[in-house]
């Protein structure tokens, strides 16, 4: 490893340290602080780093992966119900913004293939800054936001034919052929072969996510070395996104397929949980990059047109996606957040005018000047939706017509997070979910994972002493968490981390012994049960019964030693490792009172001592 290499690494991450904090705390969000960071390490402000375009291909693998955690958490189901707003919504956004931005082009003289091509380019928004932001802030899964995620996924897929129309259009204005501007593998095919090519592709994804990746993610995870699972995690994400690039397709989009057929799988939490620090590293690195490949030398030098291009490109698709909104009856509200959360240029940007400079269809100041005028643009959404929270929203959120929908989209997260499904969890989760109550459920053993979706019990495979995968499953919304694991220890790790990481969720708890109940108790975890004392009661009470008691004096019986044992246990806490002797006195005297009471309960009601019950009882 060079020594200039490691240098790089420092500057970027110290930047990223010092200006992303800084950056949250003033309330401008971490995708400004990256990209300040960025712009100011970068060749044209302080000179700290070199030239960008390495970096940059690196970290647009960080887009790669988030396309893949969306998929992840995309069930197919809810995707088929958002195919309106992504044909309907992206198809207008897409080809509204294209003409507007061709014909302001052809007004500025340019010719019909450059206009489209300009067109084309500019109707791309930000996947990587839009959906980071709206996660940010929570509002990913609002109406709005839903719309923001159609249109970016549309224009995701419009990808394909647009990089498939650019050469056409450079042969159309006199540039390079058609088949030395490809840069797909297939480019030799004919147009029918490239598609059978492409759908076989596509196919191959969904099968072999469906079938072979579940599969294997069950071979490694009996290995019980996470390192293995997350490796094969980003290997699956990689090698989609090399078959997709292979044919000439959207790596982000390839994986993003990968993702969604994922999302029904049991190891979806584990595996979002496992790729989630890398997308979050590789995109904070993508934003510095972007930041630093800002040429401020051009803006200095010809600030006019790089402000009136900057300009021009927002206004024009503000005023549009406003209107898309509207159109679609997104209300007043949610059709300002939207409008302000994909006016900008996007990364796809960037690979466009890179390949139509390849074809000529742009002169290299025509190219520099756009790329600037789209890094900019990317630069001020997170301040263009700082305004809209401050000035826009509180003026218009009232103002709702009468047809708007509700402004939430069904959710898929449950109010229960069940922690262990074996013999004592999968009894309470069946429970809850006979009554009607959702239950994500996380066990770490993938032979039980395994063997439950045989009888079509969904759990999910997965480590729930995982800050990142208790966050996965949806820790932060939900109102219940109950842990059933049957390792004392790993038991109290995992509550101890929900007590410090999500203190508003109530926690309930199986306590596997005495010793056991008593830690719960010191950690400030009242509602717990003992796997075993309820099942010994009753077949104590069985005893009973067989010894000739009444079966009624028999259940009774069972019932005040139940509550009894729950008294004692909770009195003798105090002492519990810590005073020895007084422990095993109160011990002794819980033995002979819960005697004595159960003695006086035999006895008819006049013999009984009236007074056991009440000096020996629980006192409510």
């Amino acid at each position: 490893m060079s020594q200039t290499f490691l240098l790089q690494a420092i500057i970027y991450l110290l930047a990223a340290v010092i200006a992303v904090p800084v950056a949250k705390r003033l309330g401008l969000g971490s995708v400004l602080g990256y990209l300040i960071a960025g712009t100011l390490i970068g060749p044209s402000a302080l000179g700290l780093v070199g030239a960008v375009e390495d970096v940059q291909h690196f970290a647009e693998f960080g887009v790669v992966i988030m396309l893949f955690v969306v998929g992840l958490e995309l069930r197919p189901s809810l995707l088929w119900r958002l195919r309106g707003p992504i044909l309907g919504m992206g198809s207008a956004q897409l080809l509204g913004t294209a003409v507007a931005v061709a014909g302001i082009a052809l007004f500025a003289a340019q010719k019909w293939p450059v206009a489209v091509t300009i067109g084309l380019t500019l109707a791309m928004s930000s996947t990587a800054i839009v959906l980071q932001s709206l996660a940010e802030r929570g509002i990913l899964n609002t109406r709005a936001g839903q719309a923001c995620f159609a249109v970016l996924l549309f224009q995701d897929i419009a990808i394909i034919p647009i990089l498939a129309l650019l050469p056409w259009l450079g042969r159309a204005l006199g540039g390079l052929p058609v088949a030395d501007a490809s840069g797909s593998a297939l480019a030799e095919l004919p147009p029918w072969g490239q598609t059978v090519v492409t759908l076989v592709a596509v196919a191959a994804v969904v099968v072999v996510s469906h079938t072979v990746l579940r599969q294997v993610f069950r071979f490694v995870a009996a290995s019980r070395l996470r390192e293995m699972f997350t490796a094969v995690a980003l290997l699956v994400v990689a090698g989609v996104a090399w078959l997709m690039h292979l044919v000439g397709l959207s790596a982000a989009l390839g994986t993003f397929i990968a993702g969604v057929v994922l999302a029904d799988s049991e190891y979806r939490h584990q595996l979002e949980a496992d790729v989630e620090p890398f997308k979050g590293l590789l995109l904070g690195l993508f934003f510095m990059a972007v930041g630093a490949g800002l040429d401020l030398r051009l803006v200095a030098s010809q600030p006019g047109i790089i402000l009136a291009l900057v300009a021009g490109l927002m206004l024009t698709k503000f005023a549009l996606l406003l209107g898309v909104g509207l159109v679609f009856r997104l209300g007043w509200a949610a059709s300002l957040l939207f409008a302000c959360a994909l006016a900008q240029g996007g990364e796809f940007c960037f690979v466009l005018l890179s390949m139509a400079g390849q074809l000529n269809l742009f002169t290299d100041p025509v190219a520099q000047a756009l790329k600037a005028a789209i890094a900019i643009s990317m630069a001020l959404t997170p301040l263009l939706l700082l305004f809209n929270d401050r000035f826009l929203q509180p003026r218009f959120a009232a103002r709702k017509g009468p047809e708007r929908p509700p402004d939430t989209i069904e959710s898929h997260e449950h109010p229960v997070i069940l922690a262990g499904f074996g013999r004592f969890g999968h009894i309470v989760g069946r429970l809850l979910r006979a009554n009607g109550f959702g239950v994500t459920v996380l066990d770490n053993d993938p032979d039980q994972v395994e063997t439950l979706a045989k009888y079509g019990i969904k759990s999910y495979y997965g480590d729930a002493s995982r800050l990142d995968l208790l966050a996965a499953a949806g820790a932060a919304r939900a109102r219940l968490f109950i842990c059933a694991v049957d390792n004392q220890e790993q038991s109290l790790q995992i509550i101890g981390l929900v007590q410090q990481e999500f203190p508003n969720l109530q926690i309930l708890a199986r306590a596997t012994s005495r010793a056991h109940a008593y830690e719960l108790l010191k950690r400030g975890v009242h509602q717990f049960q003992r796997d075993t004392l309820g099942s010994a009661i009753d077949l104590g009470v069985d005893a009973l019964c067989t010894l000739g008691f009444h079966a009624h004096r028999a259940v009774r019986a069972g019932q005040i030693f139940k509550q009894h044992e729950d008294l004692s246990l909770r009195e003798m806490s105090v002492h519990y490792g810590t005073d020895e002797a007084g422990y095993i006195s109160m011990a002794r005297q819980h033995v002979q009172n819960l005697e004595r009471v159960l003695q006086g309960d035999r006895r008819p009601p006049e013999e009984a001592d009236s007074d056991a019950w009440d000096s020996a009882g629980p006192k409510r």
